[in-house]
C-alpha cells in the first residue's frame, strides 16, 4: 500500500480544519466495512443532514454488490489528482483511490464525514482534519476467507494468500475503535451507528469552542 501526500490547495492556511468530525472505516476485506456503513446510514433518523458519507473515485469497473464509487481510468485518476480534485488519495493492491475534495466544505459545515479508507492512510488524515476517529472493522480470519471466497473472485488458495499478504501488512492504529463483525450485523452495526451519534455530538460541541 502507498499514499499520496496529503492534498492541500496551494495556500495551506486554514489546514488542519478544526469543525466537524472525520470517521474513517478501515479494516480487511471481508470484514464488512461497507455494510456496516450501509446498515447505519438507513438508522440515522434526525441525524441524516448532519452525517455525510464519502464517496470513493476508484481506477476499478463498479460491480454488483460493491460499494457504489466514481470509476476513473489511471490517466484520469492522476488529472483530478494533480488539479485538487481530492482531499486524500492512496494506491493499494494496483488501484488508486480517492476522497472528494468537497469533503473540506462538509467538514467545515460542522458535519460527520464518514469514508472507507486504508488504515495505513489514518494518520494522514490528522494533517488535514483536527478531528479524527479511527473505526476499524474486524472478523476472525476463517469467516474473511469464507465471506470473500462467496463472492467467486477468487479461489480459496487465492483468497487465504490474500489475507496472509494483508496480515503480514498491517499497520498499527493508536487509539481506534474496534467492531467485531464476525457476528450479526444488527449487533456491529448499531455499535456503529451509536459511534456516530457520539462523533454528531462531538462535533456540534467543537463547533461551539
Amino acid at each position: 500500500m502507498s499514499a499520496y501526500p496529503v492534498e492541500r490547495a496551494a495556500d495551506e492556511a486554514g489546514y488542519p480544519i478544526k469543525q466537524g468530525v472525520f470517521v474513517a472505516v478501515a479494516g480487511p476485506s471481508g470484514s464488512g466495512k461497507d455494510s456496516l456503513i450501509a446498515y447505519a446510514r438507513d438508522r440515522l433518523g434526525h441525524l441524516h443532514n448532519d452525517i455525510v458519507f464519502a464517496r470513493r473515485a476508484i481506477t476499478r469497473p463498479a460491480l454488483p454488490g460493491t460499494e457504489e464509487h466514481d470509476t476513473l481510468s489511471k490517466a484520469d485518476f492522476e488529472r483530478a489528482r494533480a488539479a485538487g480534485r481530492f482531499a486524500l488519495s492512496w494506491c493499494a493492491n494496483g488501484l488508486s483511490y480517492g476522497l472528494p475534495a468537497s469533503l473540506d466544505d462538509e467538514m467545515r459545515a460542522g458535519r460527520v464525514v464518514v469514508a472507507n479508507v486504508s488504515r495505513a492512510v489514518i494518520p494522514q488524515l490528522g494533517e488535514r482534519y483536527a478531528q479524527v476517529v479511527p473505526v476499524i472493522v474486524t472478523a476472525p480470519r476463517n469467516v474473511l476467507a469464507r465471506r470473500l471466497s462467496s463472492r467467486g473472485r477468487e479461489t480459496m488458495e487465492e483468497v487465504l494468500a490474500r489475507l496472509e499478504r494483508s496480515e503480514a501488512g498491517t499497520v498499527p492504529v493508536p487509539g481506534a475503535i474496534v467492531i467485531d463483525n464476525s457476528g450479526s450485523l444488527e449487533e456491529a452495526g448499531n455499535r456503529f451507528l451509536e459511534i456516530l451519534r457520539k462523533a454528531a455530538a462531538w462535533s456540534d460541541t467543537c463547533d461551539r469552542v
